[in-house]
Protein backbone atom coordinates (compact mmCIF):
# COMPACT_ATOMS: atom_id res chain seq x y z
CA UNK A 1 0.00 0.00 0.00
CA UNK A 2 1.11 3.45 -0.91
CA UNK A 3 -0.02 7.14 0.43
CA UNK A 4 -0.33 10.17 -1.49
CA UNK A 5 -0.23 13.15 1.01
CA UNK A 6 -0.22 17.01 0.64
CA UNK A 7 -2.43 17.41 -2.49
CA UNK A 8 -4.39 20.99 -2.74
CA UNK A 9 -6.87 18.72 -4.79
CA UNK A 10 -7.60 15.31 -5.70
CA UNK A 11 -9.77 15.28 -9.36
CA UNK A 12 -11.18 11.59 -9.81
CA UNK A 13 -11.41 11.31 -13.31
CA UNK A 14 -9.36 11.92 -16.85
CA UNK A 15 -11.93 12.81 -19.07
CA UNK A 16 -13.26 16.08 -20.10
CA UNK A 17 -14.06 17.18 -17.33
CA UNK A 18 -10.96 16.02 -15.68
CA UNK A 19 -8.92 16.94 -17.95
CA UNK A 20 -10.68 20.73 -17.96
CA UNK A 21 -10.12 21.15 -14.06
CA UNK A 22 -6.89 19.94 -14.19
CA UNK A 23 -6.32 23.38 -16.39
CA UNK A 24 -6.97 25.14 -14.33
CA UNK A 25 -5.53 24.10 -11.11
CA UNK A 26 -2.45 24.25 -12.79
CA UNK A 27 -2.87 28.17 -13.78
CA UNK A 28 -3.77 28.52 -10.27
CA UNK A 29 -0.27 27.11 -8.84
CA UNK A 30 -2.21 24.36 -6.93
CA UNK A 31 -0.66 20.78 -5.82
CA UNK A 32 -3.07 18.17 -7.75
CA UNK A 33 -3.13 14.95 -9.01
CA UNK A 34 -5.51 13.37 -11.62
CA UNK A 35 -6.74 9.85 -11.01
CA UNK A 36 -8.37 7.58 -13.88
CA UNK A 37 -9.78 4.15 -13.00
CA UNK A 38 -9.00 2.81 -17.00
CA UNK A 39 -6.02 2.73 -19.09
CA UNK A 40 -6.22 5.67 -20.52
CA UNK A 41 -7.65 9.38 -20.25
CA UNK A 42 -10.66 10.27 -22.63
CA UNK A 43 -12.93 8.93 -20.03
CA UNK A 44 -16.37 8.53 -21.54
CA UNK A 45 -15.70 9.58 -25.01
CA UNK A 46 -12.75 5.53 -25.49
CA UNK A 47 -16.45 4.04 -25.49
CA UNK A 48 -19.16 5.66 -27.35
CA UNK A 49 -20.54 3.85 -30.50
CA UNK A 50 -17.89 4.39 -33.28
CA UNK A 51 -19.73 6.13 -35.87
CA UNK A 52 -20.55 8.72 -33.02
CA UNK A 53 -20.22 12.42 -34.68
CA UNK A 54 -20.65 15.55 -32.53
CA UNK A 55 -23.01 18.15 -33.20
CA UNK A 56 -20.74 20.89 -31.84
CA UNK A 57 -18.25 22.26 -34.93
CA UNK A 58 -14.61 22.17 -33.91
CA UNK A 59 -14.43 25.49 -32.47
CA UNK A 60 -17.36 25.30 -30.23
CA UNK A 61 -15.57 21.80 -29.22
CA UNK A 62 -12.61 22.81 -27.42
CA UNK A 63 -11.10 22.98 -24.17
CA UNK A 64 -8.99 25.96 -22.51
CA UNK A 65 -5.79 26.56 -23.52
CA UNK A 66 -6.19 23.95 -26.69
CA UNK A 67 -7.59 24.63 -30.14
CA UNK A 68 -9.44 21.71 -31.47
CA UNK A 69 -7.15 20.18 -34.80
CA UNK A 70 -8.60 20.82 -38.18
CA UNK A 71 -9.73 17.99 -40.29
CA UNK A 72 -12.27 16.90 -42.53
CA UNK A 73 -15.93 17.98 -41.95
CA UNK A 74 -16.94 21.01 -39.42
CA UNK A 75 -18.17 18.85 -36.76
CA UNK A 76 -15.46 16.00 -34.86
CA UNK A 77 -16.33 12.54 -34.96
CA UNK A 78 -15.77 10.20 -31.75
CA UNK A 79 -12.06 8.94 -32.44
CA UNK A 80 -10.90 12.27 -33.04
CA UNK A 81 -12.39 13.53 -29.66
CA UNK A 82 -10.50 10.59 -28.28
CA UNK A 83 -7.42 11.90 -29.78
CA UNK A 84 -7.68 15.34 -28.84
CA UNK A 85 -8.13 14.16 -25.65
CA UNK A 86 -4.86 12.57 -24.88
CA UNK A 87 -3.05 14.98 -26.67
CA UNK A 88 -4.36 17.49 -24.27
CA UNK A 89 -3.39 15.62 -21.31
CA UNK A 90 -0.01 15.59 -22.81
CA UNK A 91 0.58 19.07 -23.87
CA UNK A 92 0.35 20.03 -20.16
CA UNK A 93 1.73 17.41 -18.29
CA UNK A 94 -0.82 16.99 -16.03
CA UNK A 95 0.11 14.67 -13.22
CA UNK A 96 -2.13 11.92 -14.03
CA UNK A 97 -2.38 8.14 -12.67
CA UNK A 98 -4.34 5.65 -14.62
CA UNK A 99 -6.14 2.11 -13.88
CA UNK A 100 -6.63 3.54 -10.24
CA UNK A 101 -9.93 2.92 -9.39
CA UNK A 102 -11.36 5.20 -6.11
CA UNK A 103 -13.52 2.62 -4.57
CA UNK A 104 -14.36 5.06 -1.44
CA UNK A 105 -13.96 8.74 -0.13
CA UNK A 106 -13.79 9.80 3.14
CA UNK A 107 -13.46 13.44 5.07
CA UNK A 108 -11.76 13.75 8.92
CA UNK A 109 -12.97 16.98 9.59
CA UNK A 110 -9.70 18.23 7.78
CA UNK A 111 -8.32 16.04 4.93
CA UNK A 112 -10.24 14.10 2.29
CA UNK A 113 -8.75 10.23 1.77
CA UNK A 114 -9.83 8.09 -1.32
CA UNK A 115 -8.83 4.72 -1.21
CA UNK A 116 -8.50 3.07 -4.37
CA UNK A 117 -9.21 -0.67 -5.53
CA UNK A 118 -5.48 -1.66 -4.92
CA UNK A 119 -5.47 -0.12 -1.18
CA UNK A 120 -3.42 3.07 -2.22
CA UNK A 121 -4.57 5.90 -0.18
CA UNK A 122 -5.04 9.43 -1.45
CA UNK A 123 -5.20 12.74 0.96
CA UNK A 124 -5.99 16.04 -0.37
CA UNK A 125 -7.69 19.20 1.29
CA UNK A 126 -10.37 19.35 -1.33
CA UNK A 127 -11.17 16.77 -3.67
CA UNK A 128 -13.02 17.51 -7.21
CA UNK A 129 -15.27 14.64 -8.79
CA UNK A 130 -14.96 14.19 -12.34
CA UNK A 131 -16.57 11.03 -13.20
CA UNK A 132 -19.84 9.51 -13.01
CA UNK A 133 -21.76 11.33 -15.04
CA UNK A 134 -22.04 9.40 -18.29
CA UNK A 135 -21.25 5.67 -16.41
CA UNK A 136 -24.51 4.98 -15.39
CA UNK A 137 -26.86 4.19 -18.03
CA UNK A 138 -30.72 5.66 -17.80
CA UNK A 139 -32.23 2.31 -18.17
CA UNK A 140 -36.11 2.38 -18.08
CA UNK A 141 -38.34 -0.02 -16.49
CA UNK A 142 -41.13 -1.72 -19.23
CA UNK A 143 -43.01 -4.29 -18.35
CA UNK A 144 -42.69 -8.00 -19.73
CA UNK A 145 -38.92 -7.28 -20.11
CA UNK A 146 -37.94 -10.39 -18.14
CA UNK A 147 -40.17 -12.20 -20.61
CA UNK A 148 -38.36 -11.21 -23.82
CA UNK A 149 -36.23 -13.72 -25.49
CA UNK A 150 -34.30 -11.05 -27.55
CA UNK A 151 -31.92 -8.69 -27.01
CA UNK A 152 -31.98 -5.67 -24.35
CA UNK A 153 -28.99 -3.51 -24.27
CA UNK A 154 -28.26 0.64 -23.64
CA UNK A 155 -26.07 2.55 -26.23
CA UNK A 156 -23.46 2.22 -23.91
CA UNK A 157 -22.85 -1.07 -25.02
CA UNK A 158 -23.54 -0.67 -28.94
CA UNK A 159 -20.22 -0.28 -31.07
CA UNK A 160 -21.84 -0.53 -34.83
CA UNK A 161 -24.16 -2.39 -36.89
CA UNK A 162 -22.15 -5.47 -37.35
CA UNK A 163 -24.43 -8.40 -36.40
CA UNK A 164 -27.27 -6.21 -36.59
CA UNK A 165 -27.65 -6.76 -40.52
CA UNK A 166 -31.29 -8.03 -40.87
CA UNK A 167 -32.53 -7.95 -37.97
CA UNK A 168 -35.43 -6.03 -36.23
CA UNK A 169 -34.88 -3.64 -34.32
CA UNK A 170 -36.18 -1.10 -31.75
CA UNK A 171 -34.41 1.90 -30.78
CA UNK A 172 -35.63 3.47 -27.48
CA UNK A 173 -35.43 7.72 -27.32
CA UNK A 174 -35.51 10.83 -29.17
CA UNK A 175 -32.63 12.34 -28.35
CA UNK A 176 -28.97 13.10 -30.61
CA UNK A 177 -27.73 9.83 -29.91
CA UNK A 178 -30.95 7.76 -30.66
CA UNK A 179 -31.44 9.26 -33.92
CA UNK A 180 -28.38 9.16 -35.09
CA UNK A 181 -27.92 4.97 -34.19
CA UNK A 182 -31.52 4.80 -35.55
CA UNK A 183 -30.61 6.03 -38.97
CA UNK A 184 -27.23 4.04 -38.90
CA UNK A 185 -28.71 0.95 -38.28
CA UNK A 186 -31.56 1.62 -40.87
CA UNK A 187 -29.20 1.02 -43.89
CA UNK A 188 -28.75 -2.72 -43.21
CA UNK A 189 -31.68 -4.10 -40.44
CA UNK A 190 -35.46 -3.56 -40.27
CA UNK A 191 -35.62 -0.32 -37.61
CA UNK A 192 -38.36 1.87 -35.35
CA UNK A 193 -37.45 4.65 -33.37
CA UNK A 194 -39.69 4.31 -30.30
CA UNK A 195 -40.38 7.66 -28.23
CA UNK A 196 -42.31 9.15 -25.81
CA UNK A 197 -42.56 12.32 -27.28
CA UNK A 198 -42.69 14.03 -30.61
CA UNK A 199 -39.24 14.38 -31.98
CA UNK A 200 -38.10 17.92 -31.73
CA UNK A 201 -35.42 19.26 -33.94
CA UNK A 202 -33.07 23.04 -34.08
CA UNK A 203 -31.74 23.58 -37.24
CA UNK A 204 -27.86 23.40 -37.18
CA UNK A 205 -27.20 26.69 -39.20
CA UNK A 206 -29.33 30.06 -38.60
CA UNK A 207 -29.05 32.81 -41.75
CA UNK A 208 -25.83 30.45 -43.21
CA UNK A 209 -24.61 30.21 -39.54
CA UNK A 210 -23.82 27.20 -37.27
CA UNK A 211 -26.46 27.55 -34.77
CA UNK A 212 -23.78 26.94 -31.65
CA UNK A 213 -22.51 30.28 -32.76
CA UNK A 214 -25.82 32.07 -31.63
CA UNK A 215 -26.33 30.09 -28.63
CA UNK A 216 -22.81 31.86 -27.94
CA UNK A 217 -23.32 34.99 -29.69
CA UNK A 218 -27.15 35.34 -27.26
CA UNK A 219 -25.33 33.56 -23.96
CA UNK A 220 -28.52 31.12 -24.14
CA UNK A 221 -26.10 28.37 -23.83
CA UNK A 222 -25.26 29.93 -20.11
CA UNK A 223 -29.13 29.01 -19.50
CA UNK A 224 -30.85 25.80 -18.15
CA UNK A 225 -33.63 26.45 -20.70
CA UNK A 226 -33.48 22.30 -21.06
CA UNK A 227 -33.90 20.00 -17.97
CA UNK A 228 -32.12 16.95 -20.07
CA UNK A 229 -35.62 15.75 -21.04
CA UNK A 230 -36.79 16.31 -24.66
CA UNK A 231 -33.72 17.94 -25.67
CA UNK A 232 -34.29 18.68 -29.56
CA UNK A 233 -32.31 17.05 -32.27
CA UNK A 234 -29.44 19.14 -33.94
CA UNK A 235 -30.55 18.65 -37.86
CA UNK A 236 -29.26 20.02 -40.84
CA UNK A 237 -32.79 18.46 -42.62
CA UNK A 238 -31.31 14.85 -43.20
CA UNK A 239 -32.65 13.17 -40.02
CA UNK A 240 -35.53 14.90 -40.04
CA UNK A 241 -36.33 14.05 -44.02
CA UNK A 242 -35.20 9.96 -43.51
CA UNK A 243 -37.54 10.03 -40.37
CA UNK A 244 -40.43 10.80 -42.79
CA UNK A 245 -39.67 8.71 -45.34
CA UNK A 246 -39.95 5.65 -42.60
CA UNK A 247 -36.14 5.08 -42.85
CA UNK A 248 -36.51 4.49 -39.75
CA UNK A 249 -39.83 4.23 -38.81
CA UNK A 250 -40.88 6.12 -36.20
CA UNK A 251 -43.41 5.39 -33.57
CA UNK A 252 -44.95 6.28 -29.95
CA UNK A 253 -43.14 4.18 -27.16
CA UNK A 254 -44.23 0.72 -27.23
CA UNK A 255 -46.29 -0.18 -24.03
CA UNK A 256 -44.82 -4.03 -22.83
CA UNK A 257 -42.49 -6.25 -23.94
CA UNK A 258 -43.94 -9.46 -25.33
CA UNK A 259 -42.13 -13.05 -25.29
CA UNK A 260 -40.96 -12.05 -29.27
CA UNK A 261 -41.37 -8.48 -29.43
CA UNK A 262 -42.95 -5.60 -28.51
CA UNK A 263 -46.67 -4.19 -27.92
CA UNK A 264 -47.67 -1.00 -28.82
CA UNK A 265 -50.30 1.61 -27.61
CA UNK A 266 -52.90 0.74 -30.35
CA UNK A 267 -52.48 -2.93 -29.55
CA UNK A 268 -50.38 -4.18 -32.63
CA UNK A 269 -47.53 -6.63 -31.33
CA UNK A 270 -44.28 -7.07 -33.61
CA UNK A 271 -41.76 -9.86 -33.40
CA UNK A 272 -38.41 -8.17 -32.51
CA UNK A 273 -34.87 -9.30 -32.42
CA UNK A 274 -32.99 -6.52 -30.48
CA UNK A 275 -34.25 -3.55 -28.61
CA UNK A 276 -31.29 -0.71 -27.54
CA UNK A 277 -31.90 2.07 -25.54
CA UNK A 278 -30.56 5.80 -26.25
CA UNK A 279 -32.06 7.32 -23.44
CA UNK A 280 -29.15 8.81 -21.58
CA UNK A 281 -27.09 8.41 -18.17
CA UNK A 282 -27.72 9.62 -14.43
CA UNK A 283 -24.97 11.01 -12.68
CA UNK A 284 -23.40 8.62 -10.04
CA UNK A 285 -20.17 8.66 -7.69
CA UNK A 286 -20.90 5.66 -5.79
CA UNK A 287 -17.66 6.15 -3.88
CA UNK A 288 -18.88 9.05 -2.17
CA UNK A 289 -21.59 6.44 -0.50
CA UNK A 290 -19.66 6.38 2.96
CA UNK A 291 -19.09 10.74 3.02
CA UNK A 292 -22.02 12.29 4.53
CA UNK A 293 -24.35 14.46 3.29
CA UNK A 294 -22.32 14.30 -0.23
CA UNK A 295 -25.39 12.27 -1.94
CA UNK A 296 -29.33 12.29 -2.27
CA UNK A 297 -31.29 8.98 -1.21
CA UNK A 298 -31.25 8.23 -5.33
CA UNK A 299 -27.64 8.58 -5.51
CA UNK A 300 -26.93 11.66 -6.84
CA UNK A 301 -24.93 14.10 -5.68
CA UNK A 302 -26.00 16.90 -3.88
CA UNK A 303 -24.77 20.10 -5.44
CA UNK A 304 -25.33 23.75 -6.58
CA UNK A 305 -23.69 25.01 -9.50
CA UNK A 306 -20.35 21.86 -9.03
CA UNK A 307 -20.30 22.83 -5.20
CA UNK A 308 -21.69 20.40 -2.85
CA UNK A 309 -24.10 21.50 -0.67
CA UNK A 310 -23.01 19.77 2.91
CA UNK A 311 -19.43 18.86 2.49
CA UNK A 312 -17.28 21.91 2.04
CA UNK A 313 -14.10 20.94 -0.25
CA UNK A 314 -15.76 18.42 -2.22
CA UNK A 315 -16.63 19.84 -5.78
CA UNK A 316 -17.97 18.48 -9.24
CA UNK A 317 -17.54 19.37 -12.81
CA UNK A 318 -19.39 17.32 -15.58
CA UNK A 319 -22.30 17.03 -14.27
CA UNK A 320 -25.57 18.06 -17.47
CA UNK A 321 -27.19 21.27 -16.29
CA UNK A 322 -24.79 21.58 -13.80
CA UNK A 323 -24.51 25.53 -14.34
CA UNK A 324 -26.32 25.71 -17.60
CA UNK A 325 -26.84 24.73 -20.92
CA UNK A 326 -23.44 24.01 -21.97
CA UNK A 327 -22.17 22.05 -19.05
CA UNK A 328 -21.45 18.48 -19.53
CA UNK A 329 -19.99 19.28 -23.06
CA UNK A 330 -16.38 19.62 -23.70
CA UNK A 331 -16.52 23.95 -24.39
CA UNK A 332 -18.80 23.69 -21.05
CA UNK A 333 -16.48 22.28 -18.66
CA UNK A 334 -14.08 24.49 -19.07
CA UNK A 335 -15.77 27.33 -17.46
CA UNK A 336 -17.61 25.12 -14.92
CA UNK A 337 -14.29 24.41 -13.91
CA UNK A 338 -12.79 27.74 -13.94
CA UNK A 339 -16.20 28.28 -11.52
CA UNK A 340 -15.18 25.65 -8.75
CA UNK A 341 -11.36 26.06 -8.40
CA UNK A 342 -12.32 30.09 -7.77
CA UNK A 343 -14.38 28.74 -4.99
CA UNK A 344 -11.79 26.25 -3.94
CA UNK A 345 -8.96 29.05 -3.59
CA UNK A 346 -11.75 31.04 -1.61
CA UNK A 347 -11.82 28.43 0.92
Amino acid sequence: MTAVQNLDALVIGAGQAGLAAAWHLQRAGLNFLVLEASDAVGGAWNLYYDSLTLFSPRRFSELPGMAFPKAAGECPRKNEVSAYLAAYADRFGFPIRTRCNIVSVRHDGQLFTALNDGGNVFEAANVIVAAGGFATPNWPKIPGENTFKGTTLHAYAYRNPTGYEGKRIVVVGGGNSAVQIAAELADCADVTLATRQPIKYLPARVLGVDLHYWLWLTRFDRTRLFNGEGTPVLDNGTYKAIIAAGRPRHRAMFSRYTENGVAWPDGEENEIDAVIYATGYRPTASFLAELLGALDVDGRPRQHNGVADLVPGLFFVGIPNQRNLASATLRGVGPDAAYIVRAMKRR
